[in-house]
């Protein structure tokens, strides 16, 4: 199944090589392509025309792309992805922070950005997940914001509720330190896996006796447990004890 047909792309650049590219490589997985050369231009096309997916230049003539993400952002739930020049680390945690689905820098692979226009449209369109997670003892939930543990409160710092909020959003799915550093994070900190270990650790801390939900499977990552025994004596502890 290709994801992209029929869809409507709209493509904010004022190149006409890459409008060419993109606009050819786009109708060619079946979507419909409209084509902004301007920040002004692409704001006359929303008030007529509602895309499925907005593909965005930096370098416009009218105005910063930065700004115009927020504003898309603010005014469109289709999936934004940044293809652009402006490469630097800045730049991309910036676009990202601001609503983008995803950065591209030019020059590009056209198969890749067709990848990932398709990963983008297929995370935009699943089904809403549930706002409500519960394990054992542990209830997180997500539309507040607000973790109980056995009814209590459990007291965390915004990144670790984050790494929470990831792990229990992807359970059962295994987890490696440089997404999680992504996901949580953000690019700016590739590398600084020693975060992931620190942050997992004091979570589990916190966790009690939830810990054992969250196992390690050493030099890959981590995961939520599906299904875990936890504790059943006072000071009994269970932990699988790896480390990445």
């Amino acid at each position: 199944m290709n994801e992209l047909a029929r869809r409507r792309v709209l493509v904010i650049e004022d190149e006409p090589r890459y409008v060419c590219l993109l606009t050819l490589n786009f109708e060619g997985e079946g979507a419909v392509v409209r084509a902004a050369g301007s920040a002004a231009e692409a704001r006359a096309v929303l008030a007529e025309w509602s895309p499925d997916l907005i593909i965005l230049d930096l370098g416009l003539p009218d105005e910063d792309g930065l700004a115009l993400c927020q504003q898309l952002r603010g005014q469109s739930s289709a999936p934004i992805v940044i293809v652009t020049a402006r490469g630097a680390t800045p730049d991309r945690v910036r676009g990202l922070d601001l609503g983008a689905d995803d950065y591209v820098t030019k020059p590009f692979a056209p198969e890749e950005l067709l990848a990932r226009a398709r990963a983008v449209w297929r995370r935009a369109s699943s089904p809403a997940a549930p706002s409500r997670f519960e394990s054992g003892e542990l209830v997180v939930d997500l539309a507040s914001g607000q973790v109980t543990l056995a009814g209590n409160p459990l007291a965390l710092t915004p990144t670790e509720y984050r790494l929470l909020e990831l792990f229990v959003q992807h359970a059962g799915q295994l987890l490696t330190p440089e997404e999680i550093l992504r996901r949580v994070w953000g690019p700016a900190y590739e590398g600084a896996s020693y975060l992931v270990r620190l942050y997992v650790s004091r979570l589990r801390a916190k966790l009690g006796r939830a810990a054992p939900w969250i196992e390690t499977k050493p030099g890959i990552g981590y995961r939520w447990r599906s299904e875990c025994p936890l504790p059943r004596r006072s000071g009994e502890t269970l932990s699988d004890g790896g480390a990445i």
